[in-house]
């Protein structure tokens, strides 16, 4: 049986015109170390005898279009020069100590630009593939943040570079909740990748195994987080960032071979086949138009609803993800040009990408007022998102560390 793109619709499930559902602060945390592809090439020179399948690999690394990758250590680092790849206990303290420093970071960025209290904050919806110890990272972000301890948590796993989308979705029908019962929701989203620390481990088996894997390619470490509201005893002057009209989730059918992130004793190992370029590209169009129809102000008010009437914040999965899409919906370089200077800039960051590109998306001049964001994760998951942006004209903007 062939992949099925995105069979089931949801345009029957109409969401309403007024969610009153919005971001109101956003937070992106990378660490100070900028990696360009030469980096890899000495780390995988110093510890592996050259090779046909090493040699593809750093043929292919110096074509990712990716000039830096944002990491948390040099290719110095004690951790990814010893005799072996650091265990995956090894790679769990290095997360609880830097993941937990750069989520802090980028919460207190989105919490700064909101304006608000950590008193006022209802939930924290958290994600992170890098990570799965318990209690999650999450748990030392909120005590270090000074979050009260009551405060409901969720920490997603399994999901991927869609994770960060899947936390704003669950985070937003969280806060739909609490509107029904007519009770405020200001809800911390949160997504944390740190990556490049399992460097060691993929280059093994591109040496034991003569494989030819490209994650090792394209990932780096990240930190974003977003504060969501339902306007619930919100001041009527709050700006949003983002305002949320609807979103989609489905999974691509007969795909979970080919997108993965395989646990392992030195960490995870990156699943990712040549068709993901092509599953992903084929699946933007039928989930695009589904979401469309389920959202009825596009049809009543006469809105734009081809794909090139609106700035597109897709996750930088790769760069024949981003081309593929780009193709597929008959965009140019413009519609997506967030996605590309994120992904030039820093890599692919999995789950904590997507807000980094919406982080970027609101600064850059001449944008669209209507947006969709998407991502990709394993299973193949698609996530997608229709938002509004309020004003393009954004005033007082927070200029310090907002990258």
């Amino acid at each position: 049986m062939s992949p099925s793109a995105v069979p089931h619709s949801t345009a029957s499930d109409h969401f309403k015109d007024d969610l009153n559902l919005s971001i109101l602060g956003l937070g992106v945390a990378y660490p100070d170390v900028k990696n360009g592809p030469e980096a890899l090439e000495i780390l995988a020179r110093r510890h592996y005898p050259e090779s046909k399948a090493l040699n593809k690999v750093l043929s292919i690394n110096k074509f990712t279009g990716i000039d830096t990758r944002s990491t948390i250590a040099t290719v110095d680092h004690p951790a990814v020069n010893g005799s072996e790849p650091p265990t995956i206990a090894e790679l769990d303290n290095i997360f609880r100590r830097e993941g937990v420093r750069l989520s802090v970071n980028a919460c207190r960025k989105a919490i700064k630009e909101w304006g608000g209290s950590i008193e006022e904050i209802t939930h924290v919806v958290s994600t992170t593939c890098s990570n799965s110890a318990n209690p999650g990272f999450d748990h030392y972000v909120c005590k270090q943040l000074g979050i009260r301890s009551n405060v409901e948590k969720v920490l997603l796993h399994g999901i991927g570079c869609s994770g960060g989308l899947a936390a704003i979705r669950t985070a937003a029908n969280l806060a739909l909740g609490l509107s029904f019962r007519h009770k405020p929701a200001r809800i911390l989203v949160l997504a944390c990748e740190i990556t490049s620390m399992m460097v060691r481990s993929e280059l093994d088996s591109v040496h034991k195994n003569q494989e030819v894997r490209i994650g090792v390619c394209l990932f780096g470490d990240c930190a974003s987080a977003g504060i969501l509201s339902n306007g619930v005893g919100a001041p009527s002057s709050t700006e949003p960032i983002y305002q949320l009209l609807g979103w989609k989730h489905d999974v691509i059918e007969d795909t979970e071979q080919d997108l993965g992130f395989d646990v392992d004793p030195h960490g995870w190992k990156v699943i990712l086949t040549p068709r993901v370029p092509m599953l992903a590209a084929a699946s933007v169009q039928p989930a695009f138009q589904d979401l469309l129809n389920s959202l009825p102000r596009y049809h009543k008010q006469n809105l734009p609803t081809t794909a090139a009437d609106f700035d597109w914040a897709l996750h930088p999965g790769g760069l024949t993800v981003l081309t593929g899409v780009e193709a597929a919906m008959n965009l140019t370089p413009e519609h997506l040009r967030a996605s590309y200077e994120i992904y030039m800039e820093n890599g692919n960051s999995s789950s904590a990408t997507i807000m980094s590109v919406m982080n970027r998306l609101r600064k850059n001049e001449g944008g669209r007022e209507n947006v969709v964001a998407c991502a990709f994760g394993p299973g193949i998951i698609i996530e997608m998102m229709i938002m509004k942006r309020p004003g393009l004209a954004m005033v007082n903007l927070p200029t310090e560390d907002l990258d």
